[in-house]
């Protein structure tokens, strides 16, 4: 008999997988010209940011849902700023991607984010260069090629708007740990798009003023109120589905639910959009960097566990679902004194364990910290 705890995680996960694929499904229909024909994604990308900023600042600051966090101006102009910088450029070139190359093709190129998050951290010193991740790198690589010389609409502008998209999103991932963590900063749904998505929307403003806004003619624009209404509905509630997710699960279960998405949306783009077509050259390339991605997975998540010596006192899926408490603890400083196990442990932990979705700019430490204020009060004497 499946208990009510597994069934909700179960239910939590279907509602990730759902709606991560609508919100994806939705935008290209948008922004096709073959279809609703609303061909600017910068203008779609300041909807959902706008929209996210007013009901977040509305759950915050007139129905005081949740306290903000005590963000100082330098931890704002230091970290908030440059992380909404990148999250607002990841969401512009991966929505303009969609003009360009088909749904299922930008599925096959996601693969190539554990690449370059691995190459920024490289970067940014928080991961060192190793052979097996080196060497898992390269069959991922090497997969994205083969399906792209597969793909029978190749657009060279859409693939690097994609690719572009996707290391700006890694080099956001990478700063988050670097700038958030390091300052034992963390922010749960409501509160990240509190403050990321108002930021977002400003630096959105100004490729818009100068990219979109001159070719935009009112008389040409089909503007239908409940379909950017539900479109922006749909990618709040993403966020919030995150959050269910990490609250009751761990890392490898996120991860193959993950993995599992993709291919119910590159087999749903297909049906719903006829002309992305997908070749056998295709699969096989896909195929490949899909190997090279469960194999980086597989380290990353042995890595996790090897640095967590009391792991198995953590459980994967906690009896009862996170609430948002209605106070500024959201702000975890460690303990540096006697309890440097605790920090040390979590440290190593990266954002790559946890979702990477389209407008959403969770900042996934939320569960690590939530474990180690656990762990944390536990040591402390009553």
């Amino acid at each position: 008999m499946i208990g009510k705890p597994l069934l909700l995680t179960y239910l939590y996960l279907l509602i990730y997988i759902l709606l991560s694929s609508g919100v994806i499904l939705y935008n290209k229909w948008v922004l096709s010209p073959k279809y609703f024909n609303f061909p600017f994604p910068i203008t779609l990308t300041m909807i959902h940011m706008g929209f996210s900023g007013v009901v977040a600042f509305s759950l915050v600051r007139v129905f005081k849902v949740v306290s903000p966090v005590k963000m100082t101006f330098e931890i704002y102009a230091t970290c908030v700023i440059p992380i909404s910088a990148f999250f607002a450029s990841s969401l512009w070139f991966g929505n303009t991607a969609y003009l360009h190359i088909s749904v299922a093709f930008i599925q096959m190129l996601k693969a190539l984010m554990p690449v370059a998050t691995f190459l920024m951290a490289v970067v940014c010193g928080t991961d060192k260069l190793r052979c097996d991740v080196f060497l898992n790198m390269v069959l991922v690589s090497v997969g994205v090629v083969i399906s792209s010389y597969g793909e029978i609409h190749f657009n060279v502008v859409g693939t690097a708007y994609q690719v572009t998209g996707i290391f700006a999103e890694a080099l956001r991932l990478v700063l988050t740990q670097v700038l958030l963590q390091k300052k034992g900063l963390t922010l749960n749904p409501i509160t990240s798009l509190y403050y990321i998505a108002p930021c977002s929307f400003v630096f959105l403003f100004v490729p818009w003023y100068l990219l979109e806004q001159p070719t935009m003619e009112v008389s040409q624009i089909q503007f239908n109120f409940w379909i950017f209404f539900s479109n922006a509905i749909c990618a709040l509630a993403l966020n919030f589905s995150i959050f269910l997710v990490i609250g009751r699960t761990g890392a490898v279960t996120i991860r193959v639910a993950g993995v599992l998405k993709d291919w119910i949306l590159i087999a749903l783009s297909t049906v719903i959009f006829p002309e992305s077509t997908i070749t056998g050259l295709n699969i096989i390339g896909y195929a490949i960097a899909l190997c090279g991605v469960v194999m980086y997975n597989y380290l990353k998540v042995k890595d996790v566990r090897a640095s967590q010596p009391n792991a198995e006192s953590i459980p994967e899926r906690p009896s009862k679902d996170w609430r948002l408490e209605k106070k500024s603890s959201d702000v975890y400083v460690p303990n540096n004194s006697n309890n440097n196990n605790v920090g040390s442990n979590g440290g190593n932990i990266t954002t790559s364990d946890f979702p990477v979705d389209e407008e959403a700019p969770l900042i996934p430490s939320s569960r690590l910290s939530h474990i180690g204020r656990t762990q944390l009060r536990a040591t402390l004497p009553e």
